[in-house]
């Protein structure tokens, strides 16, 4: 008992704390040990000069933001890593994200893939309620799991894609009909339904990481998670849940200037409380503190 108490005063003190482990062990993927090297010629994914340029956009975008915040956004480009993973921390005003080249060597992600992975770290940090409860309060800093992958689509990716001409990008991409339905019913203007349309392509190259990993079946926008949970939950998402999440951040009608609230669910996002019937956060994770 006095052992367990030390270690509980230890960790209080500890100046770094995680959403996920930096190691890759608990990041934005399950834990795993797969590891892709550089020069690994069964890798597919992105380049070295596609890795950097991916997150140059989102570390200009928002190291402002978070300086405003009090906090210094910090992203680690680990491109030699082979780990297959990404995660988010903090030490002191440090916000810190770790990209690792193995994701990015990944034969199924494409460049908006990696895109929303650095969004869904970025969205531990700044993603809103809800977020992860922890261990005696550990970690009360990160937006959780599904959070995250909510504002990756929802605001994040969409700040990435604006200076784009996403209509003649979305053009060249073998799109769902489903995804290119349920974007023309949200919106109006060519422009945005091409964001809409990007985001969810971003999202289904991230689904064929998860499927791939697990070896089982991709998700598909047709087929979404039909469990709802008694709470919220914090941990990773089943995979088809978390396609449904890009899915629905995607078709979410909000403003990008609407922010997310770190402690008010409802606001900057859909939410059946005010009325919204699309882009809802899935019920296979998120339950709705207000009706």
């Amino acid at each position: 008992m006095k052992f367990l108490s030390l270690m509980i005063v230890a960790s209080l003190l500890s100046p770094t704390v995680f959403a996920c482990n930096e190691d890759g062990t608990g990041g934005f993927l399950p834990e795993n040990d797969m590891k892709i090297a550089v020069g690994d010629k069964s890798a597919g994914g992105l380049t070295e000069e596609q890795f950097n340029a991916v997150i140059d956009t989102y570390e200009t975008i928002y190291s402002p933001i978070v300086a405003g915040m009090g906090g210094k956004l910090d992203i680690k480009r680990k491109w030699t890593d082979a780990t297959v993973n990404a995660s988010a921390q903090r030490s002191g005003s440090t916000w810190v994200v770790n990209m690792y080249g193995g994701l990015a060597r990944h034969a199924t992600i494409t460049a908006d893939g990696f895109a929303l992975v650095v969004c869904h770290e970025i969205g531990h940090h700044l993603g809103g309620a809800p977020k992860v409860k922890g261990f005696l309060g550990l970690n009360a800093w990160a937006s959780n799991e599904g959070q995250s992958d909510y504002f990756a689509t929802l605001k994040c990716l969409r700040q990435g894609f604006m200076a784009d001409d996403n209509v003649a990008i979305v053009a060249a991409m073998t799109v769902p009909a489903l995804l290119s339905e349920k974007c023309a019913e949200q919106f109006t203007e060519e422009s945005e339904r091409a964001i809409c349309i990007r985001g969810g392509m971003a999202g289904a190259s991230v689904a064929g990481l998860f499927a791939s990993m697990r070896n089982q079946p991709e998700g598909k926008f047709e087929t979404p998670d039909a469990n709802v949970v008694a709470r919220t939950n914090d941990a990773h998402p089943a995979h088809q849940c978390r396609l449904d999440t890009y899915f629905q951040g995607a078709l979410c009608d909000k403003a990008i200037g609407e922010e997310v609230d770190q402690k008010d669910e409802v606001r900057g996002t859909c939410h059946g409380s005010i009325g919204s019937k699309s882009g809802l956060r899935p019920l296979c994770w998120f339950k709705p503190s207000v009706q």
